[in-house]
């Protein structure tokens, strides 16, 4: 019998493989947006902490560092899920 991808069109087959190769990388990209979210969000709070008490930078660094921490924990979550 014929194989189903021997009758469509190269657009088709290429469209096809595309999505997969865009289904496949989902998980990657949200580790990356993880990532950013959580610097940008933990970085903020700890300069708005600092502006509060006066203590610049070290709020600001410690949200800095723990936005990496929680952004790489997820990143090793999404990695290593299987």
């Amino acid at each position: 019998m014929a194989d189903k991808d021997d009758d469509q069109s190269p657009l088709a087959k290429s469209a096809r493989a595309l999505q997969h190769t865009a289904e496949q990388a989902g998980p990657a990209a949200g580790a990356g947006y993880t990532i950013i979210g959580a610097i940008i969000v933990l970085g903020g709070i700890g300069y708005a902490v600092d502006s509060w008490r006066g203590t610049s930078p070290w709020f600001l660094i410690g949200g800095l560092m723990l936005g990496i921490a929680v952004g790489m924990y997820e990143l090793a979550k999404t990695v290593w899920h299987k």
